[in-house]
């Protein structure tokens, strides 16, 4: 049977008619702005987006919540009570514990609805790398692969999905603990820009430190050609309120591969909260085992 769902959650970054083409399901996910609890449930659009990012800019406190069974539950369950699979692509475990989640609300569904399942597949990725894992799902079920193929598909080529990132502003980082305090703010004032990646178990990882935005374009880009496989040519750039950034990063990879197909999206406020406006990303399919060299 090839009658099943697609699921991301909100922490993907997509383009919301691709999204909404392809009845791509959104878990949501819950964020504070300034004090003011929001849900994300959509690829959100660009006034909003813009409207988070210059919140940031002005002092306004991100904060983020873990999804909990119960919301799991409330997402899957119509799906599961007309008998259709649910393939699941989660927000990498590594970065949050959203995943134990699924875990406790996948024995209580599959007690209730015996008929189907749901698929949890941890990405070991965030922001645009489930985007391209999602993109995947939907051509591996439109080749007629199951659910469960296709989730098993989907496990073997997160593997392959490299981050390359830099941020803007350090004190986001300090406040998740990446950065001490002290570093945080010496390298803002300096214009460090942290180069990052997620890591082969899913976990942010400092790989470089540039000076200046230029030096940081430069160095995404010079990773981008190190890494970048042949086998699957979408790419991702995404950008937290960063458009000319993200613009020459596009420039950049077309220069280094003709053939890329990109795609070019703002950062959702899940992953934002974390990075602050000013974050660029390259995300794409490669080698992971130079990601860290």
């Amino acid at each position: 049977m090839n009658d099943y769902v697609i699921f991301v959650d909100a922490s993907a970054d997509m383009e919301a008619r691709f999204v909404s083409e392809n009845d791509i399901r959104i878990v949501p996910m819950s964020y504070t702005l300034g004090g003011e609890n929001r849900e994300c449930a959509q690829m959100e659009d660009e006034t909003t987006l813009k409207r988070f990012y210059d919140g940031q800019r002005h002092g306004d406190f991100t904060h983020t919540s873990q999804v909990s069974p119960q919301q799991y539950m409330d997402a899957f369950s119509p799906i599961l009570a007309e008998k259709k699979d649910i393939l699941y692509i989660s927000l990498s475990g590594g970065l949050t514990n959203s995943h134990d989640s699924i875990g406790i609300a996948g024995g209580q569904l599959s007690e209730q609805y015996p008929d189907a399942a749901v698929y949890a597949v941890d990405s070991l990725c965030a922001t645009g790398g489930i985007g391209l894992l999602a993109r995947l799902a939907v051509r591996n079920k439109q080749a007629g692969m199951t659910v469960r193929e296709n989730a098993a598909d989907i496990e073997e080529k997160r593997h392959k999905v490299c981050h390359f990132f830099m941020v803007e502003d350090l004190m986001y980082l300090k406040r998740g603990g990446r950065v001490s305090a002290a570093s945080a703010m010496i390298g803002t004032a300096l214009g460090i820009r942290p180069i990052l990646v997620i890591d082969e178990v899913g976990k942010l990882s400092v790989v470089g430190k540039q000076r200046g935005q230029k030096k940081a374009i430069s160095d995404l880009l010079a990773r981008y050609d190190r890494s970048r496989g042949s086998e699957i040519n979408d790419i991702s750039i995404v950008h937290a309120d960063a458009p000319d950034t993200a613009a020459r990063l596009v420039d950049g990879v077309k220069g280094l591969n003709p053939e890329a197909e990109i795609t070019c999206c703002m950062l959702s406020p899940i992953i934002g909260t974390h990075t602050g406006p000013g974050m660029a990303a390259i995300i794409f399919f490669g080698d992971r085992s130079k990601i860290l060299k």
